[in-house]
């Protein structure tokens, strides 16, 4: 048994002699802070993308991923949070079901294509940290107030004359082999932000005639979609793209392009929508200075949220209120606005400042009562992902980060 030994590790060492060290798949590629990415660990996550139809370089996306990772991994430690293995096993649950899987069918298919179990393990339970993090952090942030909901609830009567220019993809499922395909497409898809990458998709996937066009539509009057797709598309920033949705022999996708109402069918509002931002010490050239760097950086009251995520609780307010119930200047100044225009005027009921008011909308007498907590999950999530994105960006900005390799 010695001599067996004493043989393993020579031919070790004739290994090392031969370069082995520095083709081990296990030694470090990435310094991230204090904690590192192995090569083993890039080439796993490569074949993660490959199996759910990724593209372009996933050599360089699976890397800066897993730096993601470790910076969320690093702030869940800052703040205490751990996840349990039934976290991780109900996460598992839950990307499988996606794609209409359980986990014991998504692991030997995993297995087929070289991901091992605990690559998915790690996978999930760096997500479950994350969201805990963020939750904790911002969760207060997000909440959706009743007003909100109905406002985009109104959007989406019948009577609001909004239009939406979207493009759409249409991945065939009339097979088993198809259906496979297309549900791991569509997962990748749904990652898409921008209007070429999804154009590209189209043409290259979609079963749909306007595949040709990129998927492009023409302005849709929102109330001709089905309140299942109307109730995504009313909480999408220009570029997102909905979750995957499955229709008769296929499933569906949508990016938004643009959001406009057509005013044909306005209405006397019965409350106002509005957003108040105040600015410290506004006497001076430093105030005014901000509010023009608002108003490039602003162009909706929900764009005010990311402003204010490190500001003290209490400096952004939003208010919606009966139109009765408006006084004094703000209602002065409301009433010359549209929506998405703003004005400043002295914080008086917060001492010295100025405020940056801005009108969100205005809510008309009637409002369609349907799908309340579907659109309040997606506007709280939309919001919460944002809050998350900024964070994430500053964790980057103050990691050191050393590609080793």
């Amino acid at each position: 048994m010695r001599a067996l030994c004493i043989m393993f590790l020579l031919a070790m060492v004739g290994m090392a002699g031969l370069g082995w060290p520095q083709s081990n798949p296990f030694a470090a590629a990435v310094r991230v802070n204090d904690r590192f990415i192995t090569q083993y660990e890039i080439d796993q996550r490569k074949l993660l993308y490959k199996f759910l139809n990724g593209s372009g370089d996933l050599e360089g996306l699976a890397t800066e991923r897993l730096i993601d990772e470790r910076l969320q991994l690093d702030a869940a430690a800052q703040f205490g949070v751990t996840v349990s293995d039934d976290q991780v096993v109900a996460g598992m649950r839950e990307f499988a079901s996606r794609m209409n899987l359980t986990t014991e069918q998504l692991l030997p298919e995993f297995g087929e294509a070289g991901i091992a179990p605990e690559t998915f393990e790690d996978f999930v339970r760096v997500g479950v940290a994350w969201r805990s993090v963020v939750r904790g952090l911002f969760g207060p942030r997000t909440q959706v107030t009743d007003a909100e909901v109905d406002r985009a609830l109104e959007l989406s009567s019948n009577e609001s004359g909004v239009q939406v220019l979207i493009s759409e993809i249409f991945l065939p499922t009339g097979t088993p082999a198809q259906l496979e395909t297309a549900r791991r497409r569509a997962q990748e898809i749904s990652e898409i932000t921008t209007f070429p990458a999804f154009a590209a998709a189209a043409r290259q996937y979609s079963a749909a005639a306007s595949s040709q066009h990129g998927g492009l539509q023409d302005w849709i009057p929102i109330s001709n979609l089905p309140p299942a797709i109307r109730s995504q598309i009313l909480t999408l920033a220009p570029g997102e793209v909905t979750n995957p949705i499955s229709v008769p022999d296929a499933i569906a996708l949508f990016q938004m392009r643009d959001i406009q109402e057509t005013g044909l069918l306005k209405q006397d509002a019965a409350a106002v929508d509005f957003a108040r931002y105040f600015i410290p010490d506004g006497r001076n050239v430093d105030a005014l200075t901000e509010v023009e760097n608002i108003r490039h950086e602003v162009d909706t009251c929900d764009d005010l949220y990311g402003m204010a995520r490190e500001q003290p609780n209490g400096q952004l307010i939003r208010n919606v209120l009966p139109v009765e119930e408006l006084q004094g200047d703000i209602a002065s100044k409301l009433e010359k606005l549209d929506e998405g225009e703003d004005s400043i005027m002295p914080a008086i009921d917060s001492g010295q400042g100025l405020v940056f008011l801005m009108l969100c909308g205005r809510i008309p007498s009637t409002t369609e009562d349907i799908n309340r907590e579907t659109v309040r999950r997606n506007l709280s999530s939309q919001r919460l992902a944002s809050y998350a994105d900024g964070y994430l960006a500053e964790l980057r900005a103050d990691a050191v980060i050393q590609k080793l390799q």
